[in-house]
């Protein structure tokens, strides 16, 4: 009797290893996919005077260097709004960044990015 109850702690620690193993790849697709769209919108945000076509193949090369893929860039004036999306297992994360010139009060310089992300699961 005492071997069924090993047999079913162990099948029950299995199973509670495979659930901490699928949500490690959620969060890796999350964080891959948050970092690829926040370096990608900067450096649209970056060539965005040189005209969208440009400035989006520039995001687009660093979202892939990143293992990631553009789903979405737009260009307005010097502000930039792209859209990532990675892979990590069965798990795809979209994630949305916006970069451009930091406005606004104590005379800061420079670049800002925001970022917000969706993760979904999707059999691949």
């Amino acid at each position: 009797m005492a071997s069924v109850w090993v047999v079913f702690v162990v099948g029950v620690l299995a199973v509670v290893v495979g659930a901490v193993l699928l949500l490690g790849q959620a969060v890796l697709g999350r964080h891959r996919a948050g970092g690829a769209a926040d370096l990608a919108a900067l450096a649209v945000a970056d060539r965005a005077l040189e005209g969208p076509r440009v400035a989006c193949a520039a995001g687009a090369r660093v979202a892939r260097a990143q293992r990631g893929e553009v789903v979405r860039c737009a260009v307005s004036g010097e502000i930039a709004d792209v859209t990532v999306r990675a892979a990590a297992g069965p798990f795809v994360s979209e994630v949305r960044a916006r970069a451009g010139p930091a406005y606004g009060g104590g005379g800061s310089s420079g670049v800002e990015a925001k970022s917000g992300a969706e993760v979904r699961g999707e059999g691949r």
